[in-house]
């Protein structure tokens, strides 16, 4: 499954959230390193998902 994702950059590196899935976010000191950081915190955010259904 995919997800579009917000990615900003702030004076401390990058920002980034997933809109379809409240209260996901991460961020990063590079682009790369918070992308890596948004899809780890997705994976979490579905897994204790699964373990309330």
């Amino acid at each position: 499954m995919k997800y579009n994702i917000s990615l900003k950059k702030t004076e401390e590196g990058f920002s980034v959230s997933c809109p379809g899935l409240p209260g996901c976010w991460s961020q990063g000191e590079t682009e790369e390193e918070a992308l890596e950081n948004i899809a780890e915190a997705i994976k979490d955010y579905l897994a204790e998902f699964r373990k309330l259904l």
